[in-house]
């Protein structure tokens, strides 16, 4: 088994890798996630300074790889980010184009489950908040709200998101890029 940490910008991306599917997703891949996985509590705190502990706590536990997942937010590009958080050896960032959310716009299948009619997003990584733009469907869509970020999660991830999902869409290049990168280690 390969060992993988997780530094996690936010609550979305943590509820994402804690999720079973996620969890099934790595054990089939050989790879075995190492506790714990990190919240960063926001983009701003994902600078090399503040995230060194973190790092130093994931191989302290056995990591041999860590993933950094982070959202574009504002920064002008993934270059852009990656210089911002710091490339280190045995390091990947994750960066989702805009937000993570995005991912569940590229989760039809789900998103058609929860709304009781299909769904598809065309190109789900250009909508310029994701978030927003769910928050809006489900409010046109069954008249109801989806609360916070975190609940949005919660409820996406108990309806069956899976990464899988998001990256088996057309448009959806950085959930692609994860999962691959993911694959890229197994044993």
């Amino acid at each position: 088994m390969v060992n993988v940490g997780f530094i996690c910008e936010g609550d979305t991306e943590v509820k994402i890798v804690k999720s079973e599917a996620f969890q099934n997703m790595l054990n089939d891949s050989g790879l075995q996630c190492v506790m714990p996985i990190e919240d960063a509590d926001g983009n701003g705190n994902l600078l090399p300074h503040n995230i060194q502990g973190k790092r130093d706590t994931l191989k302290y536990a056995g990591a041999d790889y860590i993933f950094i997942l982070t959202d574009l937010d504002r920064d002008k590009s993934v270059k852009d980010t990656r210089q911002r958080i710091g490339e280190y050896p045995s390091q990947h960032i994750i960066v989702a184009v805009k937000e993570a959310e995005a991912w569940f716009l590229a989760d039809s299948s789900t998103l058609s489950n929860l709304l009781n009619e299909p769904f598809y997003s065309e190109y789900p990584e250009q909508e310029a908040e994701p978030f927003e733009a769910i928050r809006r469907l489900f409010l046109e869509k069954t008249g109801r709200g989806v609360g916070t970020k975190p609940m949005l999660a919660r409820r996406m991830i108990k309806y069956g998101f899976s990464i899988e999902k998001a990256a088996s869409h057309p448009h959806c290049p950085s959930a692609n890029y994860f999962l691959t990168k993911l694959q890229s280690l197994r044993p």
